[in-house]
């Protein structure tokens, strides 16, 4: 019978094999979710044997990732922002990269103590919102989504991270369903181009949502429909601000000067990448 050190150096050897870079990761979050351990006994129980309930766990995990499903769908949870968050179908796995909007945010907003009132478009999993919340102690959020499911997902992150007494979601296709004022406007909009997704890595084109990708024929139509309702919903002095992909900063900057939108920023990612566009009203 497998010891769970020696079921974790068999994973890892059957990952290495199948060319998952990030394999000995994967194998030992991949063994602790299935036998419902934490690293601490695992380390001290090293020699314990499997049950034949957690090899079969294991094993069934084990199929996914080498189906190239990402580990944190199969575990069903992904840190951001240093929380936990879990994750559904209907979500997109909350990427490092989008750190870039919280920190772009927070380091703009003179007053973390205001009570600012602010609106996510597209909220997924919640996590942008709710890590905003967890940094503005006196604010409030609104997570807009087209899908129940995430909505869902978003609302039960926004309670387990203890920011669900000042959120509330809301089902609308992009600000159909809402009214300002706010002071603050976030989004992580599906922003690739129809035609790009069959070309996409199999993880994410087989396991993420097509809804939270597809931003139309040339990636621009969410952001051609924020910008243009931002005179609308944002608060005088108010800020937008929006994850864009590596190469659409010029586009975007044209977008926000037909909207009369004076952008404040345009922050880069851990590899250099323009990732987000900070804006507010002239």
């Amino acid at each position: 019978m497998k010891t769970r050190s020696g079921a974790l150096r068999e994973l890892r050897r059957t990952l290495t094999g199948a060319g998952f870079d990030t394999a000995a990761l994967d194998a030992r979050l991949l063994l602790l979710e299935a036998l419902r351990i934490s690293a601490t006994e695992l380390i001290t129980g090293s020699d314990v044997p499997l049950t034949p309930e957690q090899a079969e766990t294991l094993a069934a995990f084990a199929q996914r990732r080498l189906n190239h499903e990402p580990v944190a769908r199969i575990v069903g949870e992904r840190e951001f922002w240093g929380l936990p968050f879990r994750l559904s179908p209907e979500t997109l796995v909350p990427r490092p990269d989008t750190e870039t909007l919280v920190e772009t945010v927070l380091d703009l907003l003179p007053d973390r103590q205001a009570p600012l009132r602010m609106v996510d478009f597209g909220t997924g999993s919640g996590c942008i919102l709710v890590a905003l919340l967890h940094e503005l102690p006196n604010a409030t959020g609104l997570g807009i989504d087209l899908s129940f499911g995430a909505l869902v997902t978003a609302r039960t992150n926004a309670i387990g991270n203890r920011v669900g007494s000042r959120s509330h979601f809301a089902l609308s296709r992009w600000a159909d369903a809402v009214s300002g004022p706010f002071d603050l406007i976030v989004s992580n909009p599906p922003y690739i181009a129809s035609g790009v997704i069959p070309g996409l890595d199999e993880e994410v084109r087989e396991h993420d949502p097509r809804l939270a990708l597809d931003g139309g024929p040339d990636g621009l139509e969410p952001y051609r429909i924020l910008l243009g309702e931002a005179k609308r919903l944002l608060a005088p002095g108010g800020l937008l601000a929006v994850e864009i992909g590596y190469d659409q900063a010029e586009a975007l900057a044209g977008l926000a000067k037909l909207h009369d939108l004076e952008i404040l920023r345009i922050a880069h990612d851990l590899s250099g990448n323009p990732r987000c566009i900070a804006m507010k009203r002239l």
